[in-house]
């Protein structure tokens, strides 16, 4: 019966906390008191659980509810909480009841590219492939560059005496080139994912040409003028983020023996860049559909955009020093529009 007991308890025969499961799932009962209950990150990135009050909606930090609730690491509610704020980087939002993100899990992905980014990927590395046979390592970053090529009869020759004699360079014999092949194919899964972000990415540099142009008509608008002048600071300091990011990824894997060589360790880096960009491209997918529709005029509409957006960027991308003295003038008390409640 104490066996059973300390189960009941989160705790497993020997006392020590049972480790949680691949399931958002807590023993405690005020996780259970709440039909909506549901945790998300804020938009400066704490995690937080949401739940209803009247008309209000209360924001519980995760810190308030480990001391109330006495939820320490080495319990599994507590356990629990931190799995919880790792996946929140993953997902927009967790419920009780809800599996665990993979990549906290396995390390795979909770989302799936587009068989247009496995084609993508796969005849990047393929062309890589290529220009390495010539003794002329390229990178391929223009999809109609690479597509123009794939249709190239003297490209399509190269390819197969390509893989042969990478299989040779890398001590399987030229008779064995389909293991080349199956390794090209690893890769181009994994950088599928890239391909992937990288369309998100064309979207957010559209978004940022809006509100730099956006920036010029409202530079005569004293009223204007400061925040169009933010945001477009900002925006461009996203920008030059994402492009440092890709860059890097792309100087990585620029070499594509080196790739094949050391390919669970390529994976690896591969996924830990997956996640960094999925985590930080994320949040601008809900920006996407709403500035599409945006034009590049004075507008009442279009204020009310730069503000929102000022709003998005600045928890994100403003220096740590100025974001501390926006947050002490109140900031996040002013965001919210409906009853929000933090405790």
């Amino acid at each position: 019966m104490a066996g059973a007991d300390q189960a009941k308890n989160g705790q497993t025969a020997d006392g020590k906390a049972a480790e949680p499961g691949d399931t958002v799932r807590f023993e405690h009962k005020f996780f259970g008191s709440f039909e909506e209950l549901y945790f998300r990150n804020t938009d400066g990135g704490e995690p937080v659980a949401v739940v209803k009050l009247a008309n209000n909606e209360a924001l519980l930090s995760f810190d308030g509810l480990r001391r109330e609730f006495g939820l320490t690491d080495d319990t599994t509610d507590g356990m629990m909480l931190t799995r919880v704020a790792e996946g929140l980087q993953f997902v927009r939002g967790l419920r009780p009841g809800d599996p665990l993100p993979k990549e906290i899990l396995t390390r795979e992905a909770s989302w799936d590219p587009e068989t247009r980014h496995i084609m993508i990927a796969r005849q990047r590395l393929t062309m890589q492939l290529v220009t390495w046979l010539t003794g002329n390592e390229h990178i391929f970053t223009s999809v109609e560059e690479l597509l123009q090529l794939a249709e190239d009869p003297q490209v399509k020759k190269n390819v197969s005496l390509a893989f042969s004699e990478a299989a040779e360079e890398l001590g399987l014999g030229r008779e064995h080139r389909d293991e080349v092949v199956k390794y090209i194919e690893t890769l181009a899964r994994e950088l599928a994912y890239i391909e992937a972000e990288r369309d998100v990415f064309v979207e957010v540099k559209k978004i940022d040409e809006k509100i730099q142009n956006l920036r010029h008509i409202y530079s005569s608008d004293r009223g204007m003028i400061a925040t169009t002048d933010q945001v477009a600071r900002l925006s461009q300091r996203a920008v030059h983020q994402f492009t440092e990011l890709f860059d890097q990824v792309d100087a990585q894997t620029g070499e594509i023996l080196a790739m094949l060589k050391n390919i669970d360790a390529q994976i690896e880096y591969i996924r830990k860049v997956r996640d960094d960009l999925h985590r930080r491209l994320m949040p601008w997918e809900d920006l996407i559909p709403i500035w599409k529709t945006v034009f590049v005029i004075k507008s009442d509409e279009n204020i009310v955009r730069i503000r929102d957006i000022y709003q998005f960027l600045a928890p994100r991308y403003m220096q740590v020093n100025d974001w501390v003295l926006v947050t002490k003038r109140g900031f996040e008390k002013a965001k919210p529009l409906g009853g929000v409640l933090r405790w």
